[in-house]
């Protein structure tokens, strides 16, 4: 942390956080977001899905435990820009290779710290995530200047992200043990731990990326297909809705999480709607509506898909219902489509980092690929 370089958070509705520069010093723009996340730093800000996002943390102290080289979850920091409160000034951990202040300037994310992040946070709480920039060093100038520069950033809503996100060439993650099923993964902004949990039931799994056609996804001959989580509008993503439609009509075994369960849901005819102010933390519960049971599941998410829960629909596809729920707003949490092999969430069961009461969706999804042979 820059002790003496002043920096500031700044809202497109005009409200103004002074802090330091932390990390990077510079200009960064994108959508303030909080997260609720307790630990997991570096998982977050390697998540695809936080692409041009400022993630404010609601946690008081940050980047104890330093930076290591194994809990990345993609090659790089996908964050626009990082805000917190108290960081570490020593990291202590056997693991840690670096500071989280290290990483962020070497990854050059322009991030500021000292803020009072719960004042943040109730801000975004009731007046919505919003456009906002951080500025530090050189880039802070009149308060006019740095709104005017924030309200003429791009919105969140109708931008088409997953594109910026996905592999660039298709890649294989081995099965451990016995290969049981092949997979083909729509990466629309993958995290690394995803395909590793399927490795671990003996699942090969096909990463290919977001311009791929249906034939390049039965080129691999899958047993499944998985829809990946992503940033973004969904509304914009006609190409992955369309691909999905065409894994449908073939029956073939479909499971999406996150921005996979919105594909799923344009692709059955429900819309989505940007929330407030999203779900994003590894606290969040959700209930299934068949068993009433509560999974306490890790989100990332600003979009969800329109509907109640329990709700039954017709399809293209056959009859529909909305499987999973949130019991603190009554969001869509999750999808099945009860004619067909289908069935999607609006969380991480990857969990990295997070709780893992989600995992054995893994399992079903296994489950479900056998039943199809």
């Amino acid at each position: 942390m820059t002790a003496h370089t002043p920096a500031a958070l700044v809202l497109e509705d005009g409200r103004i956080f002074r802090g330091v520069a932390y990390g990077q010093e510079g200009r960064a723009l994108g959508e303030a977001v909080f997260s609720t996340g307790m630990t997991g730093y570096q998982e977050t800000l390697t998540d695809p899905s936080y692409h041009r996002q400022i993630v404010v943390q609601t946690a008081p102290q940050i980047g104890n435990t330093g930076w290591n080289d194994e809990d990345d979850e993609s090659q790089r920091i996908w964050v626009a820009g990082y805000a917190v409160r108290d960081p570490a000034r020593v990291p202590s951990n056997w693991r840690s290779r670096r500071s989280l202040d290290e990483e962020l300037k070497r990854q050059e994310i322009v991030s500021i710290a000292g803020l009072d992040t719960r004042t943040v946070t109730r801000h975004l709480r009731e007046r919505g995530a919003m456009r906002a920039g951080i500025f530090s060093g050189s880039a802070v100038g009149s308060d006019d200047e740095l709104v005017a520069q924030v309200a003429a950033s791009d919105s969140m809503a109708g931008a088409d992200l997953a594109g910026d996100v996905t592999t660039s060439e298709p890649y294989v993650v081995e099965a451990q043990g016995e290969k049981k099923f092949t997979v083909a993964a729509l990466d629309l902004g993958i995290k690394s731990n995803t395909p590793r949990m399927m490795a671990q039931r003996g699942i090969e799994v096909h990463v290919l990326p977001l311009s791929s056609t249906v034939d390049d996804l039965l080129a691999v001959n899958p047993d499944g297909v998985f829809l990946s989580n992503g940033p973004g509008d969904p509304a914009t993503a006609d190409h992955a809705v369309a691909l999905t439609r065409e894994v449908l009509s073939r029956k073939l075994p479909l499971f999406g999480i996150c921005f996979g369960n919105q594909l799923l849901g344009r692709a059955l005819g429900r819309g989505t709607y940007k929330m407030r102010y999203g779900h994003r933390g590894i606290n969040i519960p959700v209930i299934d509506v068949d068993t009433g049971k509560v999974a306490i599941t890790a989100q990332n998410h600003g979009f969800a898909v329109e509907g109640e829960a329990g709700e039954r629909f017709d399809t293209d596809f056959g009859a529909a219902k909305i499987s999973h729920f949130c019991p603190n707003d009554g969001t869509v949490e999750g999808l099945r489509l009860l004619d067909g092999p289908a069935f999607s969430v609006q969380y991480h069961p990857e969990a990295a980092a997070g709780p893992h009461d989600a995992a054995p969706l893994f399992d079903e999804f296994t489950s479900l690929m056998s039943e199809a042979r």
